[in-house]
């Protein structure tokens, strides 16, 4: 494999994330007022900060992280937006031998991998993350090191009912069971000062493929919970449970949310400000209190 698809350093443009507008077509309209900004960026950093995108996806490869023939996804051309507007480089690769070199360089890790990178074949072909790599990529988070998951990040593979849950998803804070066909449905905001939410509308409701979760962590800071009422299909016949959340593993902060399916939610404003407002918490250049809330705002959440 080539060194460019080893890690392609991904270019950015002067676009603010602000400027893709509504998304296409209607089909993702939230209630209530445009969306404030994620966070204010503050001063600027002296220096930019380095985020890893990691995308190997194994027996399903999203349509938002399979590369172009520019070499780029259109997840990579978003977050490189996002990169330039609020002074973070993306540095992208499917390639899981980079958690066997020097993790010091990263500032953050950003995950939007299908299913347990250590899986020696994987769709696009890219070669698979060692079981070295994956407990120095566990450590480096547990040592201060910042984790942003996305969307299908959740899940690692089937696991059986007498199987321990993996170490990664004890750190990430929960673990996918399936998902429905996807439908309108309505996230609710429990966590209204939490950097990227403020100015969001307590309800929205947005078209996605809505993920089933459980094994959530106690500790658990919930900032958006699904709501399941009127969905449709089985696994979402429960009461109402964390869609998004942000903990601490050791001294990393660990941001999860589980939007991102498609391309237009990727467009839109709402995910948008949530994924900056989880980067910036995640860095460190937003604040938040993110004392445990999963047993009062979804206190029935396991299914």
């Amino acid at each position: 494999m080539k060194r460019r698809d080893f890690l392609r350093s991904v270019g950015v443009g002067a676009v603010s994330v602000w400027a893709a507008g509504r998304l296409r077509g209607g089909q993702n309209v939230s209630a209530g007022a445009e969306p404030a900004p994620a966070a204010a960026p503050g001063p600027a950093p002296a220096r930019k900060a380095k985020v890893l995108y990691f995308t190997r996806s194994v027996g399903f490869e999203h349509s938002v992280v399979k590369v172009g023939p520019d070499g780029q996804s259109f997840s990579d051309k978003i977050l490189q937006k996002i990169g330039q507007q609020h002074g973070f480089e993306l540095l992208s690769t499917k390639d899981g031998r980079v958690f066997d070199g020097d993790l010091d360089q990263f500032d953050l890790f950003c995950f939007y991998h299908c299913n347990d990178p250590t899986t020696p074949e994987s769709l696009d072909k890219a070669p698979p993350m060692t079981q070295e790599g994956m407990k120095k990529l566990l450590s480096a988070v547990e040592g201060g090191k910042p984790f942003v998951g996305l969307h299908s990040a959740c899940y690692m593979g089937p696991r059986k009912p007498d199987q321990p849950l993996h170490p990664f998803l004890k750190m990430l804070g929960g673990e996918f069971i399936s998902h429905g066909d996807q439908q309108k449905a309505t996230l609710r905001v429990v966590s209204p000062k939490f950097p990227g939410l403020v100015g969001l509308p307590e309800k929205m409701s947005m078209m996605e493929e809505w993920y089933a979760l459980h094994c959530f962590t106690p500790d658990l800071h919930v900032t958006l919970v699904q709501e399941t009422e009127g969905m449709k299909g089985p696994m979402y016949q429960r009461p109402p449970f964390p869609a998004t959340w942000a903990r601490k593993h050791g001294k990393g902060r660990v941001f999860y949310t589980s939007l991102g399916h498609r391309e237009d939610v990727w467009e839109s404003n709402e995910f948008q400000s949530i994924l900056v407002g989880g980067i910036l918490w995640a860095l460190g250049r937003a604040e938040a209190d993110i004392a445990p809330n999963i047993g009062a705002v979804t206190p029935k959440a396991e299914p």
